[in-house]
């Protein structure tokens, strides 16, 4: 009986949980203003896939929104259990939606591989016993689409001893071998660290780690730095045959401040098929540098660099089997230097938007809405050119709210 009341006393405490979220939604989302985007130039048709995810700053409160479809979703107006989720990259949401019963307790997408026939999956599952040692394996799985068979198993991540940390940032499925690599910070007993690339060969059908290859390896000490960069990948966890990697040198000068040394960084790659590691020669004459590599964006064939040259964005096309610029087009979008830009490539398309101020104590950021800027990636055309507005006369008067922009999505 005492099992019962208790189960009765449970789902009356849930129900007046999700009760009160509602009221407290109902209450609260009619005082947050609405945002839109309105059309400066082009078709409102190129909005459709555009997801801008930002937060609204009221007083000392923060509420997460998003504008999708041109229309403004606040967090607090998302259903009881989609509010517990939190905010969730496109990709995962996709595979969330389509194979929800793989995708239990699985984050993170760099972890996932997906093609026609197969999604696999490896993270690195890490933590330290009460005696400082390192514990650290390897969750693997793969779902067979057609027949819906699961395949999940854990091994014992190799040299374990010696990793400080790991990140798994690209996993691919060839010749029925799952490639995992990672980077890792080396355990050091003295001032030194040292940053390495590691490729992981896992057996599926016998369940072992077949080979353990360090790609690169870069040892340092402090005031120097070393940092191992990937450029965005556009799709994530499609088959993928090559992976870039950029090594940026620095120095820390003794009033704190940071100057990277070009001349002894490099853009590397490395061919899953082929097994070779490449260094990729950057175009001198465009002057191409690592800080537009690190934050370039790569669809396996060309890296798409983003420049901010005289007064207008630029964006170049690298084509990587070449090693040349075979594009360079000037897009119809000021260059404001204390601005931050958001930027995407997708669907033959750049979507750059132009949102908070980098220093916002220094000016007023909430004068300057966010505008977005769409262009066809092989002519600089402008497709859609338009800015945020608040929708009603009335929520135009809220006062001291700030609007900050944290990414933007291409369904």
């Amino acid at each position: 009986m005492k099992r019962y009341i208790c189960s009765i006393i449970i789902v009356m405490v849930v129900i007046l949980s999700i009760g009160t979220y509602y009221v407290k939604v109902a209450s609260s989302a009619s005082d947050l203003p609405k945002y839109t985007f309105k059309k400066l130039e082009g078709s409102d048709k190129e909005l459709d896939p555009v997801i801008i995810n930002a937060s609204l700053e009221k007083g000392r409160l923060y509420e997460p929104l998003t504008i999708e479809s041109n229309q403004t979703t606040y967090g607090s107006e998302k259903s009881y259990f989609d509010s517990l989720s939190g905010r969730q990259d496109l990709e995962m949401e996709r595979l969330i939606k389509e194979y929800r019963s793989f995708m239990r307790g699985k984050d993170f997408i760099d972890s996932f591989y997906e093609d026609s026939d197969f999604l696999a999956y490896a993270s690195v599952n890490s933590g330290y016993t009460k005696s400082g040692k390192m514990e650290a394996e390897f969750d693997i799985a793969l779902l067979e689409k057609k027949s819906k068979d699961e395949t999940s198993f854990d091994i014992e991540l190799p040299d374990k001893d010696r990793i400080l940390n790991i990140d798994v940032r690209d996993v691919q499925l060839i010749h029925s071998k799952l490639q995992v690599l990672t980077i890792i910070d080396v355990n050091s007993n003295d001032d030194k660290q040292t940053k390495e690339v590691h490729l992981y060969t896992i057996d599926l059908a016998n369940k072992k780690v077949l080979s353990d290859k360090t790609l690169l390896s870069e040892t340092f000490k402090h005031p120097n730095q070393v940092e191992l960069v990937m450029p965005i990948d556009v799709a994530p966890i499609q088959s993928n045959n090559m992976i870039l990697i950029s090594l940026v040198t620095g120095k820390y000068h003794e009033d704190g401040s940071y100057e990277e040394k070009p001349n002894e960084s490099k853009l590397l790659s490395y061919n899953y098929e082929t097994e070779k590691l490449e260094t990729v020669k950057l175009p001198k004459k465009e002057k191409v540098s690592y800080d537009m590599v690190r934050g370039g964006y790569v669809d396996g064939k060309n890296l798409y660099l983003i420049e901010m040259k005289s007064d207008n964005y630029h964006i170049k096309t690298f084509d990587l089997s070449s090693q040349t610029i075979t594009n360079d087009l000037v897009l119809d979008l000021a260059v404001h230097k204390d601005e931050q830009y958001f930027a995407t490539v997708k669907n033959g398309k750049v979507y750059i938007l132009l949102g908070n101020d980098r220093y916002p104590e220094e000016m007023d950021y909430k004068t300057k809405p966010p505008r977005l800027l769409i262009a066809d990636l092989k002519t600089g055309k402008t497709l859609y050119k338009g800015e945020t507005v608040i929708q009603s006369a009335e929520q135009k008067k809220t006062k001291n709210l700030g609007f900050y922009v944290e990414n933007i999505e291409v369904k």
